[in-house]
C-alpha cells in the first residue's frame, strides 16, 4: 500500500498509551513499514486501535499468534518489507518463537510489539503476566523493554529508539523485538488526552514525513580485480542456493554464459527451472559419470546458501577445490562443510557489477548430455498417480507463486519437473526447515502478488497449522493447498531410524489415518481428492481459476521411498555407453 499519510499528526489521544503507540506506528510508516499482523488481545489495545486507523498501514488479523508470525513472515518476504507484528501479553508472544528462530536464519525483516504488563505486575500473581524481556533470546537483532509510556520521557527517545533500530535491521537482516509496557487505562475514557505541550518538540517532525533521525548505510563491494581474473580462468561450477529476486537471478545466469561454468541451481533460486541449469543435477548425481565429470571443477562459486540437495552438499563437501567463494547478503557463515575461502557479503547484483570485465569463455563441460539419461528416466518414472508423478507435473503446471512445504516435498520440488517457459516465484522456509507454519506463510505470499499461489505441503506438515486454513478464505487471487497425505512422516523410510517391531511407525512415522474433506468444509474451501494423475492434473487446471482450493493426494506411506529407490538403481545401472 502506498497511500500518502497526512502530515496533521493527532495531537488528542485516547489515553497517553495511545499517543506512544500513534508516534511508534508513524514513525514506523515513515521507516517502510506498511503491513500490520494483528492478533486479538486487551493489552494491546493502544497498538491495534492505532493500527486500525492509519491511513497508510493495512491490518492483517488472525487468532493464533503462531500462524500470525509466519503469516508476516510470508508478506514480509513477498513484498520485500518490514511487517510489524501486534500482540497482547503473555504466552501470545511465546507463540512467535517459531517464526521469529525462521526469520532470524532467512533475515527477514519481522517487528514485533508485543504488549506487556508494567514491570510491578510481574512475579506477584497478576494475570497474563509472563517475563518478556528477551523472550527471544538470540533470535533477534535487536530487543528493547520500553518503559510504560510516560509525559517525562521525551517523544524523541521513543522515535529515535526505532530509527536505530530499523537501520540496525538493514544492516543485518532480521526480526527486532520491542516489548511495549502498558499501565491501565488501555480503552478511551470519557475525554480525550491533548498531547499538544508533550508533542511540541516535533515540530518539524509533524510537518514532514521523514523519519526523526536519519542512519546511512553503505553496500561497497570490495575491489576483486585480481583475485576474480585469477579464480575466473579456472574450470568453475557455480551454485545457487537461495535467491529470491528473479533479475538478480537472472544476473548469475549471465555469469555463468560468460565464464562457460555449469550453472546447479536449487528450487529456491528463481532460476531452478530456466533452461540453463542442469534441473536434474540431483538425481543425475546417482551416475557416475556425470559426478566424474562435475568433479572436474577446480573452483565453486555460490550464491545464497541452506542448499536442499543432500548429494550435492555431499560433493561439495568431498571436492578438494583450489579455491571456493561464497555471495550472500546475510552476515551469516552459511557453510556448513567450512569450505568457503572467501565470504562476500552483499547481494548477487552488487557482486556482480563490481567485477572487471573479462573475455566470454568456452564451456568446459559436457553435463549437460550426460544429464539426459536421468532426465528421461525421470519422465519414465512420474507417469503414474504418486508423490512423484503430482510433483513433476506441479513443476510444469503451477502458475505465479509456489511455496514448498519441508521434509519431503522440498526435496521431490528439487528434483524432480523440467525446464519452463513462463517463470515462476518459488519460496521455502529453509532457515530453520521446520514443518510448522506452512499454510500460514503461503498465505502470507499470497496477500502481495495478484496472482496465484498454490502451496505444496505433507499431512503432518498441514496438522501442524490446521488453524491457518481460516485465514485462506480472506485471499484475493486463486490460492490452492496441495496436501501429499502419506498418512504421516514417510520421509522416516528413507532415513537410517530404527525398524525393529513398531519403532519406525509408532515413534518416526506415526501414521494418523486423517483426511483432510472435512478440515476443508469447515473452513469453507473447495476441495478435491483425485485418483489418478490426468484427475489431478484437471483438479488443480480448475483450482486455479477458483478462489481457494485444498486438493488432498492419498498415496500409501510405503510408495514414495520405494519409488525414489528405484529411480535412484535405474540411474546408477544406466549402460555407460552414450
Amino acid at each position: 500500500m502506498t497511500a500518502p499519510v497526512s502530515t496533521d499528526f493527532a495531537i488528542q489521544h485516547a489515553t497517553f498509551n495511545h499517543v506512544w503507540a500513534a508516534l511508534m506506528l508513524e514513525e514506523l510508516y515513515r521507516l517502510g513499514v506498511r503491513d500490520i499482523a494483528l492478533a486479538p488481545g486487551s493489552r494491546s489495545s493502544p497498538l491495534t486501535m492505532v493500527a486500525s486507523e492509519h491511513a497508510g498501514l493495512r491490518c492483517h488479523c488472525h487468532f493464533d499468534e503462531r500462524g500470525l508470525g509466519f503469516m508476516a513472515l510470508g508478506i514480509a518476504r513477498g513484498s520485500q518489507r518490514p511487517v510489524v507484528i501486534i500482540t497482547t501479553s503473555g504466552t501470545a508472544v511465546a507463540n512467535l518463537y517459531p517464526a521469529v528462530v525462521e526469520a532470524n536464519l532467512l533475515g527477514v525483516p519481522l517487528i514485533v510489539l508485543s504488549a506487556d504488563r508494567p514491570i510491578e505486575l510481574l512475579d506477584n500473581g497478576s494475570n497474563q503476566a509472563i517475563d518478556q524481556r528477551d523472550i527471544f533470546s538470540r533470535y533477534t537483532i535487536v530487543h528493547h523493554d520500553l518503559p510504560p509510556p510516560d509525559a517525562e520521557i521525551k517523544a524523541a527517545f521513543l522515535l529515535s529508539t526505532l530509527d536505530q533500530a530499523v537501520d540496525q535491521q538493514r544492516r543485518t537482516p532480521g526480526p527486532i523485538h520491542i516489548n511495549c509496557r502498558y499501565r491501565e487505562p488501555l480503552y478511551p475514557g470519557n475525554c480525550l488526552v491533548d498531547a499538544s505541550d508533550y508533542l511540541a518538540p516535533l515540530r518539524d517532525w509533524l510537518t514532514t514525513l521523514t523519519p526523526w533521525s536519519d542512519w546511512s548505510s553503505s553496500t561497497a563491494v570490495p575491489a576483486l580485480n585480481h583475485a576474480w581474473e585469477t579464480f575466473a580462468q579456472q574450470r568453475g561450477l557455480i551454485v545457487v542456493g537461495r535467491v529470491d529476486d528473479h533479475k538478480q537471478a537472472q544476473q548469475i545466469v549471465e555469469l555463468s554464459k560468460q565464464l562457460g561454468w555449469p550453472l546447479l541451481a536449487d528450487i529456491q533460486s528463481q532460476i531452478h527451472f530456466g533452461p540453463h541449469n542442469l534441473i536434474h543435477f540431483d538425481l543425475a548425481l546417482h551416475d557416475e559419470r556425470f559426478s566424474a565429470e562435475l568433479a572436474q571443477a577446480e573452483v565453486l562459486l555460490q550464491f545464497g546458501g541452506r542448499l536442499i540437495s543432500k548429494r550435492l552438499t555431499q560433493f561439495i563437501a568431498q571436492q578438494p577445490w583450489q579455491d571456493v567463494w561464497l555471495v550472500d547478503s546475510l552476515p551469516q557463515r552459511l557453510d556448513p562443510d567450512y569450505c568457503v575461502k572467501r565470504r562476500l557479503i552483499g547481494s548477487p547484483a552488487d557482486f556482480i557489477a563490481a567485477l572487471p570485465t573479462i573475455p566470454e569463455q568456452l564451456c568446459w563441460h559436457q553435463l549437460a548430455s550426460l544429464q539426459r539419461c536421468t532426465s528421461q528416466l525421470v519422465e519414465e518414472r512420474c507417469t503414474a498417480f504418486s508423490e512423484l508423478g503430482v510433483c513433476h507435473q506441479l513443476a510444469q503446471l503451477a502458475e505465479g507463486q509456489l511455496f514448498i512445504g519441508n521434509s519431503l516435498p522440498a526435496r521431490l520440488m528439487n528434483m524432480l519437473g523440467t525446464h519452463r517457459q513462463t517463470p515462476l516465484r518459488v519460496f521455502a522456509n529453509r532457515g530453520a526447515s521446520g514443518i510448522d507454519g506452512l499454510i500460514a506463510t503461503a498465505y502470507g505470499l499470497s496477500c502481495t502478488r495478484s496472482e496465484p499461489t498454490t502451496i505444496v505441503l505433507g499431512d503432518t506438515s498441514a496438522l501442524h497449522d490446521l488453524n491457518s486454513l481460516a485465514l485462506l478464505k480472506q485471499a484475493f487471487q486463486p490460492l490452492v493447498v496441495i496436501i501429499l497425505n502419506n498418512d504421516g512422516g514417510s520421509i522416516f523410510h528413507m532415513l537410517p531410524v530404527p525398524k525393529e517391531g513398531d519403532l519406525l511407525a509408532r515413534y518416526y512415522r506415526q501414521p494418523h489415518g486423517l483426511h483432510f474433506e472435512h478440515a476443508a468444509k469447515m473452513f469453507g474451501l473447495g476441495y478435491f481428492a483425485p485418483e489418478s494423475l490426468d484427475a489431478f492434473i484437471a483438479a488443480y487446471t480448475q483450482a486455479l481459476l477458483a478462489d481457494v482450493t485444498l486438493i488432498e493426494i492419498n498415496v500409501p506411506h510405503q510408495q514414495v521411498a520405494d519409488d525414489l529407490k528405484h529411480l535412484g538403481a535405474a540411474i546408477r545401472e544406466e549402460p555407460r555407453g552414450q
